[in-house]
Formats: structure tokens, sequence, C-alpha cells
């Protein structure tokens, strides 16, 4: 076994271990997150921290890096409380990928990357059309994270729309079945394969 200290990551060359710490915590589904400002621009940015908060309410969280330089989706979400996350299927990886480039603000990712929007009467933030998992949400919450100057954007889901075959009798999901990804790391993509589904346990 390895042995890494923490005076180790400490003295590691940044990108070395901005890797290697992103990817302790494994695999996250890979999110399109999207969002619209005051202007009417679309913006869209992969992600790969969003993380179930709560179930009632419905509350998703997502963390973002320091707002050092422009953030354009959180500065869209600030102003205007709305956005939408949306699973990436294989078929999109390259061009989901592609959105982490530093577009200028006033370009649309959606166009630059060739990606299709589609739209809900519910909320003014696009969504991915090609996504076969999507769900929008209402901001509610903004959580400092004095630590490293990140932030816990929380924010309500006010409705979701998905493909029959992904979800369950149960309320359970089923990404396997849309061949949704997962990122472990910055990168690193990947297809989740299930297992099983295992009963509640009990002492």
């Amino acid at each position: 076994m390895l042995h890494i200290t923490n005076e180790t990551i400490a003295a590691a060359e940044k990108q070395y271990r901005t890797n290697l710490i992103n990817g302790l915590s494994g695999f996250r589904m890979a999110m399109l997150v999207a969002t619209q400002n005051t202007a009417g621009l679309n913006n869209l940015a992969i992600f790969n921290s969003a993380t179930h908060i709560g179930a009632n309410p419905p509350l998703i969280g997502l963390v973002f890096r320091p707002d050092s330089v422009d953030r354009h989706t959180l500065s869209n979400i600030r102003v205007t409380g709305q956005y939408t996350l949306n699973t990436v299927p294989q078929k999109l990886l390259q061009a989901a990928h592609q959105t982490s480039a530093r577009y200028p603000a006033g370009q649309s990712e959606f166009e630059a990357c060739g990606i299709a929007a589609t739209y809900s009467a519910a909320l003014s933030a696009p969504y991915v059309a090609e996504s076969p998992l999507r769900y929008g949400l209402q901001f509610r919450e903004e959580v400092a994270i004095k630590s490293n100057g990140t932030c816990l954007i929380i924010g309500e889901v006010i409705e979701i729309w998905l493909k029959p075959e992904l979800l369950e009798a149960d309320g359970s999901l089923r990404p396997d079945q849309a061949q949704l990804l997962a990122v472990a790391g910055l990168d690193h993509y990947y297809l989740p394969k299930f297992l099983a589904s295992m009963p509640y346990a009990k002492p």
C-alpha cells in the first residue's frame, strides 16, 4: 500500500494534488448545469459536485469553486434563482466535457458545443434536450465554506423530467438504463453498472 501524508499532498505539484484529492470521493453523476441570465442568454457547464441534501423538501446541493474569476453559472443562479441539472448520456460525452472551457460571458455553451436546449413553462432556465433525466431547481440557500472559499448552493427541486424506463415502481432511479455518465476526478468518465438492490438493513 502507498502511504501519502498530508505533507506530501501539500508539497505536490498543483495539478497532481487537484487530480488526487478530487478523485478521493469516487464516482459522481456528471451533470450539465443550465442557467439563463437576465438578458436571456443561456449558459451551460459540466459539474461533478451535485449531492442529495434532503427529500422533504426535495433539496440538491451543488459546490462551486471560489469566485475569484467569473463564474457565469453561479452569477446567473444568484440573480435569477433558477437553474436545471441535466444528466449526460454517453453520446454527449465530448460536447458535455467541452462546456468546461472558459467561454466569454456573451457566448452560450449550448451553441458553442452543439447542444440543443429545450424549455419548460415552470422556469426560465433551459434544459438539455438530449438528457434523459433532468430536473429544475429554485435557489433556496447559499452556504459559504470558509475552509477554502467555496460555496454550497442549495436548490429545491420543482419539477423532474425523465424517461419512463429510468423510474422503478418504488421511486428508485436506474441511471444505467440510459448509459448516463459518472465522473471520478475532474475528467475521467465512466458508465456505472447495476449490481443489486439490497434490503433495508436491521441489526
